[in-house]
């Protein structure tokens, strides 16, 4: 019996295990977890992306990956399937780790550490915060490995990513990560996005 994306996650897993992964000195930021998480909705390779609350003190409405501020103690695996199961339903164990991003320093003052993590088939049902989350969308993961857009700002030297998403726009951080899941973990190459910058709005 074929097991549904079985091919994917084993390529996923290899290219992962041949990465290795930037870290970043926190240098009085805080430490955060992301998860990228792949599932098999429809017979369709995707990714979970959230919408964050629009009553949200901080980046409220905007697009992001299930994840945030990493409780003392925690791995950074451990907080993204934390906050993945407190955010989306979606519960999963150790073993669903395919492997880390490099981090990512935010405008916002955190060292996000991005987790490649494999849900396996999906209904589409999700259970979503509510106080954090307004939606959980199941993105086909062809519709974000695509060349993103660059733009440059007055703000800073450094090319603002962005990623067609739903009609609109994604940008980073969550651009930045997904980019490097799409190089890394689909195609096997080493593509750097650290210095890839947030636009201004999401500096707060």
């Amino acid at each position: 019996m074929t097991v549904p994306g079985a091919a994917m996650r084993s390529t996923m897993a290899e290219h992962l295990a041949a990465f290795r992964p930037v870290p970043v000195e926190l240098d009085g930021r805080r430490p955060a977890s992301v998860a990228v998480c792949v599932l098999i909705a429809a017979d369709v390779p995707s990714v979970l992306i959230t919408r964050r609350a629009p009553r949200m003190r901080a980046h409220a409405g905007q697009w992001a990956l299930p994840g945030g501020r990493r409780e003392p103690g925690e791995t950074a695996p451990q907080a993204a399937l934390r906050e993945l199961e407190e955010e989306t339903g979606v519960r999963l164990g150790p073993e669903s780790v395919l492997g880390l991003l490099d981090d990512y320093p935010t405008r916002s003052g955190y060292v996000m550490s991005p987790v490649v993590v494999w849900g396996g088939v999906t209904d589409g049902v999700f259970a979503a915060q509510e106080a954090e989350v307004a939606g959980v969308h199941v993105v086909p993961v062809a519709d974000l490995d695509v060349p993103p857009r660059m733009l440059t700002i007055p703000e800073s030297e450094s090319p603002v990513i962005q990623l067609p998403l739903l009609g609109g726009m994604l940008h980073a951080p969550t651009a930045a990560v997904v980019h490097q899941f799409c190089e890394v973990a689909l195609h096997g190459r080493s593509t750097r996005v650290a210095h890839l910058e947030q636009p201004v709005f999401a500096w707060r």
